[in-house]
């Protein structure tokens, strides 16, 4: 499975999900950082990527439909230090080698994931 990592993710969670055995980027790494919402969609659909990232526009189902994107996942947190990220991540690792991310948005926060798919 592949990853892109937000901006507004700190870099460390690249490093966390390689380290976990998955092919993952950041936008900076592509000088996407500061690029539009569509134009980091788009990127990540071509190249087959799963976007995780803090913002909720990727959670509009009908501008970023499903069934035309690898997925997103959407972190979910009151206080977004990067501690509190990178703490959230580990504990969503876990959960996507369970389940299928395809076309699939899961919003995530402390207590809970929240799965939408193209269904």
């Amino acid at each position: 499975m592949l990853f892109k990592i937000d901006e507004n993710i700190p870099l460390e969670v690249t490093e966390i999900f390689n380290t976990n055995g998955y092919n993952c980027e950041n936008v900076y790494q592509e000088k996407l950082n500061g690029k539009s919402d569509i134009k980091l969609s788009l990127k990540c659909k071509k190249e087959g990527r799963v976007l995780i990232t803090l913002d909720l526009d990727f959670s509009d189902i009908r501008a970023y439909p499903l069934q035309d994107y690898p997925g997103f996942i959407i972190l979910r947190l009151n206080n977004q230090s990067k501690e509190n990220i990178i703490s959230l991540v580990k504990q969503v690792i876990p959960k996507i080698k369970e389940d299928d991310l395809k076309n699939c948005l899961w919003i995530v926060d402390k207590k809970k994931i929240r799965i939408r798919s193209e269904d």
